[in-house]
């Protein structure tokens, strides 16, 4: 049965604009995060010079970060929110892991704005290996065509088709 009237997001990033928010906290993973999710971008025809990075010290701060750069950056089209918690021997990940997913959709609810949530909480560094570009892809990439799609997606529903 065919689907009538379905109105989707597309994966062209042509005169789109984003921004990458990063935490600097195991910066070694969220490097490779960071160049996936640039390098997709790219591939999907986002221009270079339209994608920004901004670097936080962890990612306890990403949320506010992406809201000060939505709010600065009015023609952004998303956010791409990166960054690596590893479950430790205290309870230290769960706050920071919690606060940030809260705090990131919070962000994309009240601002209407495409908000990927790129951050590894993974129990240890290598299941972050294997998530940022080995064994189970690059989930900066990964996020990265997610933003692209819903971005799109929101353009689509804006103009009313």
């Amino acid at each position: 049965m065919a689907a009538h009237n379905v109105i989707k997001g597309s994966l062209n990033g042509a005169g789109k604009r984003f921004a990458l928010v990063a935490g600097r906290f195991n910066e070694y993973i969220v490097d490779s995060l960071v160049n996936g999710a640039r390098n997709t971008l790219e591939q999907h025809g986002v221009a270079p010079d339209d994608i920004f990075l901004v670097q936080v010290p962890g990612c306890f701060e990403l949320p506010l970060a992406a809201r000060m750069v939505a709010q600065s950056n009015p023609d952004l089209s998303g956010i791409v929110a990166l960054g690596a918690v590893i479950r430790g021997a205290t309870p230290h990940f769960d706050y920071v892991a919690g606060e940030c997913a809260s705090g990131i959709r919070q962000v994309s609810m009240e601002l209407n704005l495409p908000v990927g949530f790129g951050v590894l909480t993974t129990e240890t560094i290598e299941q972050a290996i294997e998530r940022a570009g080995t064994k189970a892809g690059n989930k900066g990439a990964d996020v990265a065509l997610t933003v692209l799609e819903m971005a799109n997606l929101s353009d689509a529903l804006k103009a009313g088709n």
